[in-house]
């Protein structure tokens, strides 16, 4: 069983999630100690922390004598198109690797299943990958792929051809659904993605279909202090890769 967050954990969700939903902006300022202080019926202490790790984590910025403000762009990335990872960080002059940790076929959970409109124990291809940018992880990818839909996914190298090349190849993208929230790292995924357990996650959340049904569901999990996501849409337009 999950024992409780820290006080301190939950003050940083909440501010991550101010930030994620846009209520707080990038450079405006957020409630300062005494403010979150009698909010929350927290020591000061309490709130320092919390602050403080989101400062050293690249999500705020502190500055003396004047308060705490949401910290300036990141490195980006576009939340309406489905874009491939490799390209992106290629695209910054900094080099893309892969470390493949999962693949494998597996009997699906309901939370999982639920997502392709199919029963639990349901079999789907999963894998679960983790993407560096010059050595350093930026993003966890935990995928479930429908086989019918790209029945060769388990015998791609990804290495050379990551998930997102393979299946833009052989399951045309026809609808894309994006959820972004904000979390917390777990002692795990602080372990996986070379941060501290408790640091600022931004998870998006991503559904594909392919000829009528689902093709793929995919979590991706990147280090709140590396990354943003931004949308851009033009009204009538396709969607793209």
């Amino acid at each position: 069983m999950d024992e409780p967050k820290p006080h301190y954990q939950k003050l940083k969700h909440f501010i991550l999630r101010h930030i994620t939903n846009g209520d707080w902006p990038a450079r405006s300022r957020v409630p300062s100690e005494n403010e979150l202080t009698a909010k929350f019926g927290l020591s000061r202490m309490t709130v320092n922390r919390a602050l403080r790790e989101l400062t050293d984590a690249g999500v705020l910025t502190r500055v003396q004598g004047v308060g705490t403000f949401v910290a300036g762009p990141k490195a980006e990335s576009a939340m309406f198109e489905v874009r491939n990872i490799r390209d992106e960080i290629q695209s910054r002059g900094q080099t893309h690797s892969v470390q493949v940790l999962i693949c494998e076929t597996v009997e699906a959970r309901s939370s999982v299943t639920t997502n392709f409109g199919l029963t639990p124990g349901t079999e789907l291809f999963h894998s679960r990958l983790l993407h560096h940018s010059d050595d350093k992880p930026v993003q966890l990818e935990d995928r479930f792929v429908q086989p019918s839909v790209a029945p060769d996914y388990l015998d791609i190298d990804f290495h050379t051809e990551i998930p997102h090349q393979y299946l833009m190849r052989v399951a045309p993208l026809e609808r894309a659904e994006h959820v972004i929230e904000a979390e917390t790292a777990s002692k795990r995924l602080a372990a996986q993605l070379k941060i501290n357990e408790g640091d600022p996650l931004l998870v998006l959340t991503r559904r594909t279909w392919s000829r009528g049904q689902v093709a793929s569901f995919v979590r991706l999990i990147h280090p709140a202090s590396r990354y943003r996501f931004v949308g851009t849409f033009q009204v009538g337009a396709p969607l793209t890769p």
